[in-house]
């Protein structure tokens, strides 16, 4: 009766420990969705007559070094055709100074469009990956027909692979420069992790095989010489999986897919010598046992 009821007391803590584990992934899915989605408002006037930039920031790829900004200008106060409308009163140009100038310009009477606008990472090392941080600074100045317009920034980060951490700083010249920092997302933090243990746990698993095989004199156990090599392939696929790409020779197969690789290949190089040398043995042994 007891053990009944240790048996049905395990399974109820099996389901409590699935239920607190689902619930906390969850948990971090929405506050990661949460987050990423926030605008970051910066250096808005408020008053006045300004142009409210709605900067969205997307196609981020370390990569090539270039994150692809989208940005979308909305009037206030006089620079409005009407109360809450996107249409401008007069015309305006807004000038963007990143990798490239590019105008922005506003017609009375018109929305202005959205436009692509791309920026340069000035640092930051691609093979630091999960741990690489990137850095872009471009600079944002309006005009009309009075003059300098001042401007704000509303940004937002729409790509799933990143996050971007913005600051704003006025500048000299009128300008607002927008600055920032992109990391790696916490899903992408989650995953690689998750691929270091396992990447650890799978050669460790292997090098205890070969333990055993060893020990044990068994000679030539295929399956367990398959399923040796089976993993040396597998874990290829499973670092070339990790989610952005990174080149080889970052920091995670440094901690953990060259060790992984070289473990599993030692291991398996070692036991088809050592069965090899079992298989022999037992040949010569049947041999002198039908000789006899």
């Amino acid at each position: 009766m007891s053990a009944l009821r240790w048996r049905g007391n395990r399974f109820l803590v099996a389901l409590l420990t699935v239920a607190v584990l689902c619930s906390a992934g969850v948990a971090l899915y929405l506050n990661e969705r949460n987050t990423r989605q926030q605008p970051h408002e910066l250096a808005l006037p408020g008053v006045g007559d300004w142009i409210e930039l709605d900067v969205t920031a997307q196609d981020i790829d370390p990569g090539t070094g270039e994150l692809t900004l989208f940005v979308v200008p909305v009037p206030h106060g006089g620079l409005a055709a009407g109360p809450d409308s996107t249409a401008f009163s007069r015309h305006v140009v807004i000038t963007v100074q990143a990798a490239t100038r590019t105008e922005l310009r506003a017609a009375p009477g018109e929305a202005a469009t959205p436009q692509a606008v791309a920026a340069d990472f000035y640092n930051g090392t691609l093979t630091d990956y999960p741990f690489d941080r990137h850095h872009f600074a471009l600079s944002f100045a309006a005009s009309d027909t009075t003059g300098g317009v001042p401007v704000g920034l509303v940004v937002v980060n729409a790509d799933p692979f990143f996050v971007v951490h913005p600051t704003s700083t006025p500048s000299a010249s009128g300008a607002t420069v927008l600055e920032g920092a992109v990391t790696r997302a916490r899903s992408t933090f989650i995953l690689a992790w998750f691929m270091i243990a396992a990447m650890w746990a799978l050669a460790l698993a292997v090098m205890a095989g070969a333990e055993v095989l060893y020990r044990g004199r068994q000679g030539m156990v295929w399956p367990s010489l398959g399923w040796m090599a089976a993993t040396l392939f597998a874990l290829i696929g499973m670092r070339n999986a990790a989610p952005g790409s990174p080149p080889i020779g970052s920091l995670i197969d440094y901690v953990a897919f060259f060790w992984a690789e070289g473990i599993i290949a030692a291991c398996l190089t070692f036991t088809v010598v050592a069965s090899s040398r079992v298989e022999r043995r037992k040949r010569a042994e049947a041999a002198a046992g039908s000789g006899a």
